[in-house]
C-alpha cells in the first residue's frame, strides 16, 4: 500500500493530465518502446517547437485522467508502454510528428488520437497525419483568396497597357495631318 504522500502525488499528476486533456484540441497516444535516446530527444525537441505537450505515462494515469477528462474509449489501446501528446492550438501538429516518427520507427507505434474530447480511430489519426501544417493551410487559404483579385488587377493592368499603346498612336495621327498643312 503506497503512503498517502506518494498517493496524494499521483492523484495530483491525475489531476493535472486531466486538465492538460480537458485543455487541449486534440492528442495522441503512442507506444514508444525501441527508441534510442538519442531519437526520442529529437523527437522531444520537434514536438516541443509546435507546441505539442509530450509525457510518459503510465497506462492507469491516462486512463483515470481520460475518465476525469470525459474521453471514453481509451482503456482499449492502454498496454505496453503508454506515451501520450496533447497541443492546445493546432489540431495536426501532434498527429503530423509522430505518425511521421513511426513511419521512420519500426517498434514506435500510434495508439489511438483525440479529437476535441472524441477518441478518433488510428485511420484517422493517420489521415490527419497526412494534412500539411496550419501555417501551409493558411497560405492557400490566402491565396486562394487573393487569385481573383490578382486576376482583376492584371486584367486592368492590360487594360491600362493597352489604352497606353493606343495614345501615342493617335497622337502621331493627329500630328501628321498638321505638319502636311
Amino acid at each position: 500500500m503506497p503512503s498517502q504522500k506518494i498517493l496524494e502525488q499521483k492523484q495530483q499528476a491525475v489531476a493535472e493530465l486531466a486538465e492538460r486533456i480537458q485543455n487541449s484540441i486534440a492528442g495522441v497516444i503512442v507506444d514508444y518502446k525501441g527508441i534510442t535516446v538519442e531519437d526520442d530527444t529529437k523527437l522531444r525537441k520537434e514536438l516541443r517547437e509546435n507546441g505539442v505537450k509530450y509525457t510518459v505515462v503510465k497506462n492507469t494515469m491516462i486512463k483515470r485522467a481520460a475518465e476525469k477528462a470525459g474521453l471514453d474509449g481509451v482503456d482499449e489501446v492502454l498496454n505496453g508502454t503508454s506515451a501520450i501528446a496533447t497541443c492546445d492550438e493546432d489540431y495536426v501538429a501532434a498527429a503530423r510528428i509522430l505518425q511521421k516518427f513511426a513511419d521512420a520507427h519500426e517498434n514506435f507505434t500510434v495508439k489511438t488520437g483525440y479529437i476535441d474530447n472524441e477518441i478518433i480511430s488510428l485511420e484517422k489519426v493517420k489521415s490527419l497525419a497526412k494534412l500539411p501544417t496550419r501555417e501551409v493551410l493558411l497560405a492557400n487559404v490566402l491565396g486562394a483568396f487573393q487569385a481573383p483579385i490578382a486576376s482583376f488587377a492584371r486584367a486592368v493592368q492590360a487594360i491600362v497597357d493597352k489604352s497606353g499603346e493606343e495614345a501615342p498612336a493617335e497622337a502621331a495621327a493627329e500630328e501628321a495631318p498638321a505638319a502636311e498643312a
